[in-house]
């Protein structure tokens, strides 16, 4: 070999072994992303160090935005008010792709394989499913209405509902040819849904209506399940400031905590018998309520003019055992994977802040423009999320 040659080969395998030396592994297991929805962009955020690590930028109309990860942590899928769909990778940190796939779009779900990634469209309504590598759309189910509640379940299915219709969509993407099964009759004016861990029972909460709807997904030929017949809005139709996120659900042990809708209180509802157990009132109309990971307390936050405030309940007793206020516009919580912290937007004070789930102290707090919904990656390895 040439004196000449020999040093240039040297070079790059030097080269090489310096850019090896130097890439550092970036582990993703605990790290997050938040939207900021006036900015149209995400912060990604690491809960052991309770810090933001980058922001993001380049998303669109991200008011009401929703997100799922991959399999592997890296990708997240953003669904935003504007019918963008967007690609990022947390790895690099940057937009990899972005298609605009509808009008307006409600939130968005992907198969339980990590190939397939659907989302709900309001306009012009019914649910698309995007490949997860490439974001080409792969099947087009136009419904004539607005769908809510799109979750997945195992067997790469997904499931949604029709806010005009009142019909539940079950949808099989496991063979050659996508197949649907329409569950007529779930009640009037469908507003969200929430899945079990487990993928058997589906849960529509009635705008229209007294009631929710259940479905058990484990049946050859499911059928709707009324639940709470006589509770809800009732003969005096009571204002609703919000409406209450079902995706936020509760499940503590044997039972389902539920926001009441336009009334101030959660509801507790046997999860085998589907049967009320108990009512806990509450300081305002809930939005969320959400199970801390061991499920032994329920976190509820407010719709406005009350949503400043968060309550803790006791699941065993049903009793609040802890009220603070962390600021004006409390959007959303996050537990981290094993429920040791919350993490909390707070929209108007700019904050996300960060608390001790059991002694409640303040632990940290985030600056973020208009922080609304957080999402851990850990969110990748559980299903309807």
């Amino acid at each position: 070999m040439k004196p000449v040659v020999r040093t240039l080969m040297c070079g790059l395998v030097a080269g090489l072994f310096l850019g090896t030396a130097q890439a550092e592994p970036t582990a993703t297991g605990d790290l997050g992303l938040v939207i900021e929805r006036a900015k149209g962009s995400v912060l990604l955020v690491d809960q052991s160090d309770r810090a933001m690590l980058a922001r993001i930028e380049g998303f669109g109309d991200l008011s009401h935005a929703s997100l799922v990860y991959s399999p592997d942590e890296r990708f997240a899928y953003v669904f935003g008010r504007d019918g963008g769909l967007t690609k990022v990778d947390i790895v690099t940190r940057q937009i990899v792709n972005r298609v605009m796939q509808a009008g307006n779009s409600i939130g968005g779900a992907i198969s339980d394989d990590g190939k397939l990634v659907a989302v709900s469209n309001y306009e012009p309504g019914g649910v698309r499913v995007f490949d997860a590598d490439t974001l080409e759309m792969v099947a087009d189910f136009p419904t004539g209405s607005k769908t809510v509640g799109l979750v997945d379940v195992p067997g790469r299915k997904f499931v949604f509902t029709n806010w005009d219709s009142g019909e539940t969509w079950i949808v099989d993407m496991s063979g050659a040819e996508p197949e649907v099964k329409v569950i007529p009759e779930m009640g009037k004016n469908p507003y969200d849904a929430l899945v079990t861990g487990n993928g058997r029972t589906y849960i529509t909460g009635l705008f229209g209506e007294d009631g929710l709807t259940a479905l058990d997904l484990w049946e050859d030929d499911p059928k709707p399940i009324r639940v709470l017949p006589g509770y809800g809005r009732g003969e005096e139709e009571m204002p609703v400031y919000k409406m209450p996120h079902l995706e936020g659900w509760a499940l503590t042990g044997r039972e389902f905590v539920l926001p009441a809708v336009g009334h101030e209180e959660v509801l507790w509802v046997d999860a085998d018998k589907l049967e009320e157990t108990g009512r806990t009132k509450t300081h305002g109309q809930p939005v969320f309520a959400m199970a801390r990971p061991d499920g032994r307390q329920v976190w509820v936050n407010f719709a406005h003019p009350k949503n400043d405030t968060i309550q803790v309940i006791d699941t065993v007793t049903k009793k609040i055992i802890h009220e603070f206020k962390p600021g004006p516009a409390v959007l959303h919580m996050e537990f981290t994977p094993r429920g040791h912290e919350v993490w909390i937007s707070v929209r108007d004070a700019g904050k996300i802040m960060i608390y001790d789930t059991h002694s409640f102290e303040k632990l940290a707090e985030i600056d973020a423009d208009s922080p609304s919904g957080i999402f851990f990656t850990a969110r990748a390895h559980q299903t309807g999320l």
